[in-house]
């Protein structure tokens, strides 16, 4: 009994030190700054169905998160099988053709469209010309944005 003791009170005792350790908190990701992101400076990585560049993803004075990404996809392909996105999308048409499909329907959009899909919104492109599509997508998350 007399071990019981005392492993429970060395056990408390290791547990309210632990509680006074200051743990840092996790860093916070450096906020979006004003910049150009020079295309031949972005690394193009190579993806099953094209080619994909990271332009930039954090979070800005105003924004939890603004992310931006440009796609080449090859003809025939999809960017994805149809999935929800919670933040809502930009998606603007460089080169090429896609069929944008958002909530059940599916629309052709070619260089110089812009697609919007709204919060909630079920969505897949498809490349279905014979050339590839080029496409720059921006996704912003609020405050709002629901986070699951």
């Amino acid at each position: 009994m007399k071990t019981f003791l005392c492993t429970l009170a060395f056990t408390i005792l290791g547990l309210k030190l632990m509680a006074q350790t200051n743990i840092p908190a996790p860093a916070q990701p450096e906020k979006l700054t004003s910049a150009v992101y020079d295309w031949e400076k972005m690394k193009p990585v190579p993806v099953p169905n094209g080619v994909r560049r990271t332009v930039f993803d954090g979070p800005t004075a105003t924004l939890d998160k603004l992310h931006c990404h440009i796609t080449v996809l090859n003809p025939g392909e999809v960017s994805s099988e149809p999935h929800l996105h919670l933040q809502e999308e930009v998606i603007i048409i460089k080169e090429g053709t896609v069929e944008a499909y958002f909530d059940g329907k599916t629309e052709t959009a070619g260089p110089g469209s812009v697609i919007f899909f709204k919060s909630h919104a079920v969505t897949r492109l498809r490349n279905p010309g014979k050339v590839p599509a080029s496409y720059t997508v921006v996704n912003y998350f609020t405050p709002l944005t629901p986070k699951s």
